[in-house]
C-alpha cells in the first residue's frame, strides 16, 4: 500500500547556517540582487555601450564590454543573482550572443 503524500512530513536537508527566511523580505532580496547584476551589464549594450574594468583577487584586469565575459568574472554568491549569471553564461553557450539582453529579460520578468 503507497503511503500517502500529504501524510509524510516534509525533510529539507540545508548546510549550516543556511538562510531560511522566506515571504516578501527574501523576494524583495532576490529582486535587488538580480537588479545589481543588471545594472552592472546594462550599460554594455547598444551602440554607446560601455566597456567594464574587472579586476580579480589575483590581480588579473580585463576590460570587456561582453556580457558573458562579464558574468563569467564576476565572483556571485547570492542565489536569484547566481542563475541569472547561469542563465547568461547558458545563452552565450548556445547561440553565442545576447548574454547582458538575457539578464535584463529576466530581470523585467521579475519584475513583473
Amino acid at each position: 500500500m503507497m503511503p500517502m503524500m500529504g501524510m509524510q512530513p516534509q525533510i529539507i536537508l540545508l548546510k549550516e547556517g543556511t538562510d531560511t527566511s522566506q515571504g516578501t523580505p527574501q523576494l524583495v532580496s532576490n529582486i535587488n540582487a538580480c537588479m545589481a547584476l543588471a545594472d552592472t551589464v546594462r550599460t554594455t549594450l547598444g551602440p554607446r555601450g560601455m566597456d567594464k574594468l574587472i579586476h580579480d583577487d589575483k590581480g588579473r584586469v580585463t576590460i570587456s564590454n561582453d556580457g558573458a565575459t562579464i558574468m563569467k568574472l564576476l565572483d556571485v554568491v547570492h542565489p536569484a543573482a547566481k542563475t541569472l549569471v547561469d542563465v547568461s553564461l547558458s545563452q552565450d553557450a548556445e547561440v553565442s550572443t545576447s548574454a547582458a539582453a538575457a539578464v535584463l529579460l529576466l530581470l523585467l520578468l521579475l519584475l513583473l
